[in-house]
């Protein structure tokens, strides 16, 4: 898969130790070809003198907004530099909320054009000819979308064929779906079996593994009813 982000901080996409995707699950994915994520400075494409990519919003108020002219050539530039079909992205608080379907729809893809807002956000009227899949992270205001493209890179790496070193371990994720639906995950133990005085659930020294499934089953339940009923569906 192929990922591209458009942004004036193309510094923050770096694939090197200690850089965000450098590291972990995403390093990872970049290192044994699963996933390539390419960076593009959106003040390249900028005609003005300064390479400036915003200027004050018409109507009066606070903040920047982002022009249209160098936000349409980035995306058309780089869309022409790939024969794979780009599936536009726009991070935007106003999109609609990040879930673990959506992340398992952009999985199967084979590239996707992720657009980094910033100030007050961009000019509407590229947005709407773009026409991207806006999403959102949640009912909260970041300073731009880099961070936004760099949670949703992350999830979507760690479902990429070969990536996780288990392959059955993203599918007991909370939310990942399940003969019983998207639930959160259940409680995990490790080393000591004894710790401050309390100790691990016996079930999972027990040796049956029908019971320690039936038993994570059942604290998935549980845990999803007391915490995102809504998940549950209907009673």
């Amino acid at each position: 898969m192929r990922i591209d982000v458009l942004t004036t901080f193309p510094e923050m996409f770096g694939s090197q130790p200690p850089a965000a995707l450098g590291v972990s699950i995403p390093g990872r994915a970049i290192r044994s070809g699963a996933l390539e994520v390419v960076a593009t400075d959106i003040r390249t494409f900028a005609e003005n003198k300064h390479k400036k990519t915003d200027d004050r919003p018409f109507g009066g108020g606070p903040g920047m907004v982002m022009m249209c002219q160098p936000m349409w050539d980035a995306v058309m530039a780089v869309e022409a530099g790939d024969a794979r079909s780009a599936t536009r992205v726009y991070l935007t608080p106003q999109g609609e909320p990040l879930t673990q379907a959506r992340v398992e729809w952009l999985s199967r893809l084979p590239r996707i054009l992720m657009i980094a807002g910033h100030y007050e956000g961009v000019d509407e009227r590229v947005i709407d000819r773009l026409a991207p899949l806006e999403i959102s992270l949640g009912d909260f205001v970041l300073s731009g979308g880099e961070l936004g493209a760099l949670v949703l890179i992350d999830a979507i790496a760690r479902l990429l064929p070969g990536v996780l070193g288990d392959e059955e371990s993203n599918q007991t994720d909370s939310f990942s779906l399940t003969a019983a639906g998207r639930l959160l995950d259940c409680p995990h133990y490790t080393k000591p079996r004894e710790w401050n005085g309390v100790s691990v659930p016996e079930v999972l020294v027990s040796g049956d593994h029908a019971k320690i499934a039936a038993w994570r089953l059942e604290q998935r339940v549980k845990r999803t009813g007391s915490r995102r009923p809504g998940l549950l569906g209907p009673a």
